[in-house]
């Protein structure tokens, strides 16, 4: 029963949560769960790739991991963390944008931010909060990304289904659309990314009822996984799995008015 009502939860994340997005005016509303998300609203109207976007999240996450919330400004963190991130990623968005978007999507319908000095104020902070956030994480930015190895795992799989059959099954987007969104939630630090990777591909699978060709007559159909990651127990499949449901939660409280 407790599969059964993962599975659901993910079918309704996978159909309708993801497409259903109410705007939020950050100046409002108080949850712990909006800094995270007004840094995606803002990544994507910056058109930052995907793991730029998610190397800024994991910085978030790993920065207020050493600190306590209520010393910061985590809207400026969040600002900080993007702008850093496209440099590393080198994608190409510049710290006039990052203000820009940053400033309009926490006052929204307002003009475009001036040269003022409220401007070169947020300039100044952005410079001085990458020096911090730099020191917080002891200058490194390597990140180990669950990407690369969702990548090598679809390949393995599109070679078992087949390159047409694996190209019209909706497995592939969704669970890169699950990886992006378990970036919201600073749980993602507590697994390896090759754990995560393969958790969202089996959640993708069994959202759409996929079974993986050469399973079908094994015991357990559902962990073909081990083949990636052996050391992946069943207990913290699970874990990760009920982690990555528990952001369309999130979501959904965040979105109550």
């Amino acid at each position: 029963m407790m599969r059964e009502a993962i599975i659901n939860a993910a079918r309704e994340a996978a159909f309708v949560t993801r497409h259903k997005k109410v705007q939020i005016d950050y100046k409002t509303r108080s949850h712990k769960g909006l800094p995270i998300r007004f840094l995606f609203e803002c990544a994507q109207k910056l058109n930052m790739k995907p793991l730029t976007s998610a190397l800024a999240a994991t910085m978030f996450h790993r920065f207020f991991k050493e600190v306590c919330t209520n010393e910061y400004d985590p809207y400026m963190i969040a600002c900080t963390c993007l702008h850093m991130a496209s440099k590393v990623k080198e994608d190409k968005v510049r710290k006039r944008d990052v203000i820009n978007v940053a400033y309009s999507t926490i006052n929204r319908g307002s003009e475009v931010l001036e040269l003022s000095d409220e401007y070169w104020a947020m300039w100044d902070t952005i410079v001085q909060s990458e020096l911090l956030v730099g020191r917080m994480l002891k200058f490194d930015m390597t990140i180990d990304h669950p990407h690369k190895y969702m990548l090598h795992y679809m390949r393995s799989l599109r070679d078992l289904f087949g390159v047409k059959e694996w190209a019209a099954m909706p497995v592939a987007p969704t669970a890169a659309a699950f990886l992006q969104d378990f970036h919201m939630s600073p749980k993602i630090l507590d697994y390896p990314a090759s754990h995560v990777a393969v958790c969202c591909l089996v959640l993708a699978c069994e959202v759409y009822g996929t079974v993986v060709p050469l399973t079908e007559h094994a015991d357990s159909s559902d962990n073909w996984y081990k083949v990636f990651c052996p050391e992946l127990t069943r207990d913290v499949h699970w874990d990760i799995i009920e982690d990555i449901i528990s952001v369309y939660g999130a979501e959904a409280t965040i979105e109550e008015k």
